[in-house]
């Protein structure tokens, strides 16, 4: 697979690894110092781009894939007041769009205990109960 990544930060270096391993392909890496070569032309050389930048960028990110055919997964967060326009814009692109606010297996077991948790304690109204993620 040829995957772009777009932010080089952790999370790309960390993705760049397990996809080398697997024996993708980095076609494009797009760092905060190197914006510039986020265009139509190079994020179509790829079969994927994974968006792990910053917010004030996602949206623009997401909307170049969407209109380049690209299929975008987005871990980036902060940006979510933008979220229906990106979905409006995979669905008009006939695109594929995934979002999660984290790809972490143990916060998203966190996220799933969270809301049984929450159902258990719906009847104890008693209790104030809260969890934190640290």
């Amino acid at each position: 697979m040829k995957i772009a990544l777009i932010g080089y930060g952790k999370m790309g270096k960390a993705i760049e690894e397990l996809a080398k391993e697997r024996g993708d392909e980095i076609v494009l890496r797009i760092t905060s110092s190197d914006l510039g070569g986020l265009t139509l032309e190079n994020i179509q050389k790829a079969d994927v781009a994974i968006d792990f930048s910053r917010p004030e960028f996602a949206f623009e990110n997401i909307a170049l894939c969407m209109h380049a055919g690209v299929p975008c997964v987005s871990g980036t967060t902060g940006w979510l007041d933008k979220y229906d326009d990106a979905v409006d814009l995979c669905n008009e692109n006939k695109g594929a769009f995934l979002y999660a606010s984290n790809f972490s297996i143990g916060v998203n077991l966190f996220f799933n205990l969270n809301k049984h948790l929450a159902t258990l304690m719906q009847s104890h109204n008693q209790y104030d109960v809260s969890m934190e993620e640290i």
